[in-house]
């Protein structure tokens, strides 16, 4: 058996941070520290877990945008209203993982990965 050779406080930090973000802001600071993180990390694990972040985070903008543009054929309200839900529990479900399997990326379902 091969011992792990990576910090897992580390990663269970690094990990939530990176899906925690979206929290912050709605702007580019939410995107800037997964990806920051992502390119000063080692850890195949933290990258993962800022890859997907990144995903989500441009999932976000995108469907915010295109729910948007539905408002204006009133379709779009409801869609906003779930489209906030999801922006607020799949992050915490990812951090809730990354700090109970720190050996373990998250993976959001039914995203595009565009990283």
């Amino acid at each position: 058996m091969v011992a792990n050779i990576y910090d897992p406080d580390k990663r269970k930090l690094l990990s939530s941070l990176s899906h925690g973000s979206i929290f912050l802001s709605a702007l580019v600071l939410s995107i800037g520290i997964p990806l920051v993180i992502l390119l000063v990390s080692d850890d195949p694990v933290i990258k993962e877990n800022a890859r997907e972040a990144i995903n989500f985070h441009v999932n976000v903008w995108f469907y915010g945008i295109l729910f948007n543009i539905l408002c204006w054929v009133i379709i779009g309200f409801p869609l906003l209203g779930l489209l906030f839900l999801v922006h607020w529990i799949m992050p915490a479900l990812a951090i809730r993982h990354s700090f109970l399997n720190p050996d373990e990326p998250y993976n959001y379902p039914l995203i595009f990965h565009v990283l």
